[in-house]
């Protein structure tokens, strides 16, 4: 979802952007669970959605309010989705919609491994319905969400979800949650041998930890990072061969390459689409 940043104040404040119509909420006081992040969104004038899921360094739960569904399209076909989950590196796909009003949770990786109540190496890297996770409790959560009357209590439902979840949920191993850290500081530049140095592990040790409990290795982790700060400033104006330099590519073909691998698409095109990502 495009974002807009709501309001300050005593709850969550909807705000419209004019230049797309999208009306946005977030909680002004955050949230009760570390690595979580709330907004709801509505498309106040009807003006669609089609919007290119990017590879991000936050898995992406979304669950629509309401009876219409959005049609995920992607390298296996279209699927009509209410609800549904955004892996890491979700491939190349597109989600389109009409008159779309949802709410979106963003999680960090050691928020997802503690809250989808699956490895998000079972995401297997694409967007998947979040019935298909959570069951019955997704059909509850969606209607209660549905239900409630304004912002405010939509996202204190989910924020009180969320907790709920997090009480007795699996904690990441401090040396896999290091790794991502030293990874997400450096901006995707960085060598798995440093990161196995670093946690005292083997490669061998660290690729298979850290793919069980990231749902990527390490090396493709960096590669998604690294990537995600580009396609910012793609879309911040920046020219193709100025953002490879910036971002740490070998060359502008290198970006060229990882830009068609990730995102199904150029970087000159990715510059003016709209997407999942900021």
């Amino acid at each position: 979802m495009r974002s807009h940043e709501a309001g300050s104040g005593p709850g969550p404040t909807p705000s419209s952007d004019a230049r797309n119509g999208w009306e946005v909420a977030r909680p002004a006081g955050g949230t009760s669970v570390d690595g979580v992040q709330l907004a709801g969104f509505r498309d106040r004038t009807a003006v669609g959605l089609d919007m290119r899921v990017l590879p991000q360094p936050t898995v992406v739960v979304v669950v629509g309010l309401g009876d219409n569904p959005v049609t995920v399209a992607g390298a296996t076909g279209q699927r009509p989705m209410r609800s549904l989950v955004a892996a890491l590196s979700p491939g190349p796909v597109r989600i389109r919609g009409e008159r779309v009003e949802c709410l979106e949770v963003r999680l960090s990786p050691r928020a997802a491994y503690a809250l989808l109540g699956v490895s998000p190496r079972e995401l297997d890297g694409s967007v998947t319905g979040l019935e298909e996770l959570w069951g019955r409790h997704e059909r509850v959560l969606r209607e209660r969400l549905t239900d409630a009357a304004t912002w405010r209590e939509r996202l204190a439902l989910m924020d009180g979800f969320l907790l709920g979840r997090a009480a007795g949920a699996p904690s990441m191993s401090p040396e896999v949650a290091a790794a991502w850290d030293t990874i997400v500081a450096r901006r995707g530049r960085v060598r798995v041998g440093d990161l196995a140095v670093s946690c005292g592990w083997s490669r061998k040790k660290l690729w298979s930890r850290f793919s069980a409990q990231i749902g990527l290795t390490p090396k493709r982790a960096a590669m998604i990072v690294r990537f995600d700060h580009a396609a910012r400033a793609l879309r911040a104006g920046g020219s193709p061969a100025d953002t490879a330099l910036a971002c740490g590519y070998a060359d502008q073909p290198h970006l060229h390459r990882d830009a068609l691998a990730l995102a199904g698409c150029t970087p000159g095109a990715l510059a003016g689409s709209d997407t999942s990502a900021g």
